[in-house]
């Protein structure tokens, strides 16, 4: 189980990506539009960079739902190797079934 403090720092990551995503959008266009003058981009990435780091969604640290635990994550799931294979086992994921030959 990954410690609490983590878990919480990465939600909070969510939810800061989630609010400045629309402000990073249009930031990000308007620095990259080659119609606008230089002192304009050049002013949109200084306000991009205003921003707060933790509003990046590269940030955010994908984690098991059921522990925490950020390795070994697959992402159709949202869950660890070792919870995948736990709740296989006891048949809780439909479709999937632990081999055994």
């Amino acid at each position: 189980m990954a410690k609490t403090g983590k878990i919480q720092h990465n939600e909070k990551r969510r939810k800061l990506a989630a609010q400045y995503a629309e402000k990073r959008k249009r930031l990000k266009a308007s620095a990259k539009d080659m119609t606008l003058g230089a002192e304009e981009r050049f002013a949109a990435r200084l306000k991009l960079a205003e921003l707060p780091r933790n509003a990046s969604p590269t940030r955010i640290r994908n984690r098991c739902e059921i522990t925490g635990r950020p390795r070994a994550y697959y992402r159709k799931l949202k869950m660890c190797r070792n919870q995948l294979r736990e709740l296989a086992s006891q048949g809780q994921i439909p479709g999937m079934v632990k081999s055994s030959w």
